[in-house]
């Protein structure tokens, strides 16, 4: 039993913008989502709420710690704090993903939005429905920078940015999606999410530094000069990285999510002759100097992707062999992107490419000189002969493998207790096509689905038909082909079929923890897509230890010593982790893996030649290790401490009070304001809804969001941002209380000991409530009382608001209140509020300190890539005259003399330019820090929300 006048104060406390002070900030969207309460999550959404004044954060865990929950828990605070113009960027594929994540587990409203829905939305509502704040907009990458200058003209709250490594290149110009982004959303407040930050280079976190703020670092160059170099100091760049980046490492978390082992099993299997001479002779042909059918500007990448196709079915580099035939008989220039033609041919698909690194062929030519008719008649002669013997293969000695594989794994699935499910991967169409033909006639047929990035084949038609069919009453179908079929077909397979065969195209962004056998049909030379593949089903949520099934040809040496790597230095296939960070974090510092192992195909002709390659690499890779384990990009992302296991653990324990007391104050707002209108059982957190004030909330069951019951609870969920939970909240603000009302609070009856206010006990008192707003980085809400007790002592803060949540009776209106207590209680509360706003100022002041210091960082950045290009002139001119005094020929002296003179002229003119450089430098780095004053000078505003006379009895 509540009155309205703590009603109001309960609304007011449960929807005010708080301050990031803590987990008290997430108090509100901690109570709303319908996930597990994982500390490590809880630290990385503070972590993004940490400063108002930056303009975003990277987060960065390792796969399957649930980053999108992290998002997802920030996206809800700011809905439940009304700031609702909120948009998720991901790639196309993801968007239905995140739709349904945002609405199952924190009953946020979405709306995926393309070209299509949102010219229809514009048409029906003759404006530009992304400015509507009724749903998180969720759009591609690609649509995202199809309309950057609408996305650009809303001023968003919070814009997530998912899968945010595939836009680390931003920072070069030919990056269009990138930049158009980045501009887009230059602005506004972010969110990168991404669990490999770190791929191939350093220079990849200064592109994703300024999708986040431009003035983060200076420019690429400054980067490169700074932190690239043989004398870079690693741990200037750590400092600066901790601002802005989180990462959280698996090992880190371990003593609270229980995660599962990894089982490795390797099925050999012996190629027949006539396989064996297919490989040999594709090999021999790759080998060639000159070959017009691989185009001379991506030789590299081109040859990678045909030995992969080569390893992966006689049908899949038959139909590539054909295609390098045709080229060469409709005479198409040699430089034509080849790739993209067997993308669309169907020889491998597009997302494969995606993710393979294209490094530049620095050795290769940057065209080929035009065959002559002879030359081109032999190579497509060539051609057509390694064709006929591809499809002159009637039998695939892995595909038989395979079903010896799927033999073994399900009786592992058995013994484990797991569904009988397998998810396959490989690299081509084709052989996706091939294999499922092969699984039809040995018994799987109607039991197989099938994931690439088209899913243009009948059977996944119907699939998606069915789909629709069943779910075009619940909201869940977008109308968006790619999104809907990405979610028809793993529902299909949970539910229906036992075998998945997949692309590239399922390594990235899906959940399929229900599954836990993956067969690697085409094992990659990448270990981070092996470990992405992996990650697909060994992740968070997975009950059963996964097991991991790899092929080994007896035949091929390379193969045997690659799979060997592979196990035994990156650790992918066994253990409860995988592959660990700084193991895979080796290959991102200089050694480009795949290239490697392509180097080692086309070179080595014996086994011994073979197995020296690998020793060295093997070698290689050991020292690779070795340095990233004790001073390697690890430590650069890392935040690891000694107390980290302590502090996640009281994050955790301090969310649960708050959710706790969220969940008491909401249940109270609840009864009261539905007296009359539900019925409510006394020992449960569940009520009757027989009259609804709002049309959104049905009449019905309805039961409590808590940490004690929620999933297993019947009837509908009951939140904060549910329809009828807003119109309580709502209600409850705007409650017309009286003020000067005289209110007992009834202490004896409280069911637990409240030891702060027992020497309050049969005494009076008063007490105010004010609703104190300042408008600074951003708007913040206090609610700060002012209370005295009939002897004129002062109430804290805690009492306060202890006093408020007991039960209270209305006694009528107080007598006026005598000019001295008066007297004394105003400068109580006005002790009170300034102590708030004096503590909002200090805040906001390291705010602004610690943005300052950034701009000044980015200006030194700035003047250091002009101050070392004079450097390097000098040090140039330096090396000249050294040389100078050792040479006596007169015609050397001359040119060396004369590039002096150019040097010394050049090195003038960039003194003169260094002073106008730091000239405009220190003049933006000036306007910028300007416009911080602006952002925090404060606006104050106090409103009085009621004044009572208490009782404790």
């Amino acid at each position: 039993m509540i009155t309205d006048i703590q009603a109001c104060y309960f609304a007011h406390e449960l929807t005010r913008l708080r301050a990031a002070d803590g987990v008290g900030r997430l108090a509100q969207s901690l109570f709303d989502a319908h996930v597990d309460l994982n500390p490590h999550q809880i630290d990385a959404a503070l972590f993004a709420l940490r400063s108002p004044a930056a303009k975003g954060v990277l987060l960065a865990d390792e796969v399957g710690l649930g980053k999108t929950i992290e998002a997802g828990v920030l996206l809800c605070q700011f809905w439940a704090e009304r700031r609702r113009r909120l948009l998720v960027v991901c790639p196309a594929s993801l968007r239905k993903q995140w739709a349904s994540e945002l609405e199952e587990k924190f009953g946020l409203p979405t709306r995926v939005m393309d070209a299509r829905s949102h010219a229809r939305a514009q048409q029906a509502t003759n404006a530009d429905p992304l400015g509507h704040a009724d749903a998180v907009i969720i759009v591609s990458y690609n649509f995202a920078a199809k309309i950057h200058e609408s996305l650009y003209r809303i001023p968003w709250d919070l814009a997530v940015i998912d899968e945010a490594h595939k836009l680390r290149n931003v920072y070069k110009s030919g990056n269009v999606i990138g930049q158009r982004i980045r501009q887009a959303l230059t602005m506004r407040r972010k969110v990168l999410l991404t669990a490999t930050p770190l791929q191939n280079s350093l220079i990849e976190l200064y592109g994703l530094s300024t999708l986040i703020d431009e003035h983060l670092f200076g420019d690429a160059a400054s980067f490169r000069s700074q932190f690239m170099g043989k004398d870079s100091d690693l741990e200037i760049l750590r400092g600066r990285l901790m601002s802005f980046c989180k990462r959280t490492l698996r090992s880190e978390v371990q003593e609270y999510i229980r995660f599962t082992d990894r089982q490795a099993l390797t099925i050999p299997f012996m190629p027949s002759d006539a396989e064996q001479t297919l490989y040999e002779s594709v090999s021999r042909f790759l080998l060639r100097e000159t070959s017009f059918a691989v185009p001379a500007a991506q030789r590299q990448l081109t040859t990678l992707v045909l030995y992969k196709l080569l390893a992966s079915s006689s049908r899949a580099i038959a139909s590539t062999l054909d295609t390098l035939r045709e080229r060469l008989r409709a005479r198409r220039p040699s430089d034509q992107d080849l790739l993209d033609v067997l993308a669309d041919s169907e020889d491998i698909d597009p997302d494969y490419l995606d993710q393979t690194p294209d490094p530049p062929d620095e050795d290769s030519p940057s065209g080929t000189a035009a065959p002559d008719g002879r030359q081109l008649e032999a190579e497509i002669m060539v051609l057509d002969e390694l064709a006929s013997l591809a499809r002159s293969i009637d039998r695939d000695s892995k595909a038989d493998a395979l079903l010896k594989a799927l033999e073994i794994g399900f009786r592992q699935m058995a013994k484990l207790g797991a569904k009988r499910k397998a998810l396959i991967f490989t690299e081509s169409r084709r052989t996706q096509e091939f294999l499922r033909a092969i699984l039809s006639e040995a018994g799987f047929s109607g039991r197989v689905v099938m994931f690439n990035g088209n899913n243009a084949d009948p059977e996944s038609q119907a699939l998606l038909s069915d789909w629709m069919r069943r779910n075009r009453e619940t909201g869940r179908v977008t109308g968006s082909h790619p999104v809907d079929m990405r979610m028809a077909l793993v529902e299909a397979f949970r539910d229906e079929a036992e075998i998945m065969i997949a692309t590239e195209a399922a390594a990235e962004g899906v959940n399929l923890q229900f599954c836990s056998l993956v067969i690697n049909y085409d094992l990659p030379w990448n270990p981070q897509r092996i470990e992405q593949r992996i990650g697909r089903c060994h992740r968070y949520g997975q009950q059963h230890d996964v097991v991991v099934i790899n092929f080994l040809n007896q035949r091929n040496a390379a193969d045997r010593r690659v799979l060997e790597l592979l196990e035994e230095k990156f650790k992918l296939f066994k253990g409860v982790f995988g592959a660990s960070d700084e193991v895979l974090g080796s290959i991102e510092s200089g050694i480009d893996f795949e290239k490697r192992i392509l180097r080692i195909h086309q070179e080595c002709r014996t086994e011994a030649e073979i197995d020296s390659a690998f020793a060295k690499l093997r070698a290689e890779m050991d020292e690779a290790i070795r340095a990233r384990v004790s001073d390697t990009r690890l430590n650069l992302l890392a935040h690891f401490d000694e107390d980290v296991h302590n502090r996640l653990r009281l994050s955790l324990d301090d969310a649960r009070i708050h959710l706790d007391r969220t969940a008491r104050l909401f249940w109270k707002l609840t009864r009261h304001m539905l007296v009359g209108r539900a019925e409510f059982e006394d020992s449960r957190t569940v009520f009757r809804l027989a009259d609804s004030p709002v049309p959104e909330a049905r009449p019905g069951s309805y039961h409590l969001m808590t940490r004690d019951q929620g999933a297993e609870a019947s009837g509908i969920p009951f939140r904060l941002n549910h329809p009828l939970g807003a119109w309580i909240l709502e209600q409850g603000r705007a409650l017309p209380v009286t003020d000067g009302a005289k209110v007992t609070f009834h202490l004896s009856d409280h069911p637990a000991r409240i030891s702060v206010l027992e020497p309050l006990m049969r005494r009076k008192g008063w007490l105010s409530l004010h609703k104190l707003t300042l408008d600074s980085f951003e708007r913040e809400e206090f609610l700060v009382f002012g209370a005295i007790d009939d002897k004129q002592r002062p109430l804290d803060q805690e009492m306060c608001e202890k006093l408020l949540l007991c039960d209270a009776t209305w006694s009528g209106q107080a007598p006026p209140m005598h000019e001295v207590i008066r007297h004394i209680f105003e400068e109580t509360e006005r002790k009170a509020l300034d102590t708030v706003a004096e503590e909002a100022a200090a805040r906001n002041r390291r705010h602004f300190d610690e943005q300052r210091s950034r701009l000044e960082a980015w200006a030194d950045d700035k003047l250091h890539a002009a101050e070392k290009e004079l450097a390097d002139v000098k040090n140039q001119v330096k090396a000249l005259t050294r040389q100078a005094r050792q040479t006596t020929a007169p015609t050397e002296q001359m040119e060396i003399q004369n590039r002096i003179q150019e040097l010394e002229r050049s090195k003038r003119r960039l003194r003169q330019r260094i002073f106008d450089v730091e000239d405009e430098i220190i003049a933006e780095r000036d306007r910028l820090i300007a416009a911080l004053e602006v952002q925090i000078r404060r606006q104050v505003t106090e409103e009085r929300l009621f004044t009572i006379q208490w009782e404790i009895r």
